[in-house]
């Protein structure tokens, strides 16, 4: 059976109806995620339990029929691999003890390491829907880095900003370490079975100019081409987050197929900078998705009107948040697919 969301990429015809996943589709929103990570016993245990992550990956796409599944994961298990530590504290996300260089890292255990994301799309192979495209994904180096350096996610990165302006050989090579792990762990991932590949930028926007093209583009464009590179043709999707203007100029020099927009971008301006040869997805206000309603109907037309002559995924601007109600995810599936 063919998949939506790969025909979509693999030729040029555009479907009355676009497909539809959502990022942190599989997350606290849903009642029976929650019961699964309680089983797990932490965020980290789940992650790294192929048969739970599988059930979790399941979730949203069983409840709501979504064209495609994402492999449940966290942006931060590489540098975890690579020997950093890494913990959550509940209600506060993400901590790491804090690096300056890439001394106390090393690559040589990170694929063992990661292995079980690996054993978890491979499962997800047999038991996703057959028309069910599975993604696997990973972060960008810079925004990997910018938790890897603060300790944690911060407002600005500006921990991250100053070593790599203090010390920009220090920050390169934690950025070059990166850029190899994430070849190989997505490599990895393509062989396990997943069918597309995202890759997050999560904090694009606190770069500009050069620094923007040194630290966001050029890695991500390296890890792009290291696929090719191994013969892997398997589209990737391009996620700069915040980015302050130029993504077709983005899409174009890392290579991605798939253009991922945040919440905030000018659609009508990307769709004439990027033309018809780069997929675009997203844009939903995750925000309005809590309000459901008829805000949410409204919101949804005016996305599908904008994006109705180009080749496009539904998606949101970011993540989906925890107190979204289960039954406005059922409204936006509903809404694109016709059905009310």
């Amino acid at each position: 059976m063919s998949k939506p969301v790969i025909d979509l990429i693999t030729n040029t015809n555009i479907p009355t109806t676009p497909p539809i996943w959502l990022m942190r589709q599989a997350g606290r929103y849903l009642p029976e995620y929650r019961d699964t990570r309680a089983i797990a016993g932490g965020f980290l245990d789940l992650c790294y339990n192929p048969k739970l992550a599988e059930e979790v990956t399941l979730q949203p796409i069983r409840r709501y029929g979504f064209d495609a599944a994402i492999v449940f994961a966290d942006i931060l298990l590489i540098p975890q691999a690579m020997g950093q530590k890494l913990w959550f504290e509940t209600g506060e996300g993400p901590r790491l003890d804090p690096i300056s260089s890439g001394s106390s890292l090393s690559l040589a255990r990170t694929r063992a390491h990661l292995a079980p994301i690996c054993e978890t799309l491979s499962r997800l192979t047999t038991s996703l829907p057959s028309e069910t495209t599975l993604i696997g994904f990973a972060g960008a180096p810079w925004t990997v880095a910018t938790y890897m350096v603060a300790g944690r996610g911060t407002p600005d990165q500006a921990p991250a900003r100053h070593l790599a302006d203090t010390n920009p050989d220090a920050f390169q090579e934690i950025i070059d370490m990166l850029v190899e792990a994430t070849i190989t762990y997505l490599a990895d991932q393509i062989a396990a079975g997943a069918d597309m590949i995202q890759i997050f930028e999560s904090w694009a926007a606190s770069l500009r100019g050069a620094d923007f093209e040194r630290w966001c583009v050029q890695p991500v464009k390296a890890i792009i081409a290291g696929l090719r590179d191994k013969g892997l043709t398997t589209p990737v999707i391009g996620f700069p987050r915040g980015a302050h203007g130029g993504l077709g100029a983005y899409a174009s020099t890392v290579g991605c197929d798939v253009l991922a927009l945040d919440t905030d971008v000018d659609r009508q301006a990307v769709r004439d900078e990027c033309g018809a040869d780069v997929v675009l997805q997203g844009n939903l206000d995750p925000q309005i998705l809590v309000a459901g309603g008829a805000a949410l109907d409204a919101a949804v037309d005016a996305i599908l009107d904008d994006f109705k002559d180009q080749r496009f995924i539904f998606n949101l601007g970011h993540g989906i948040v925890p107190q979204t109600p289960p039954e406005h995810v059922a409204q936006l599936v509903a809404r694109i697919r016709g059905q009310n």
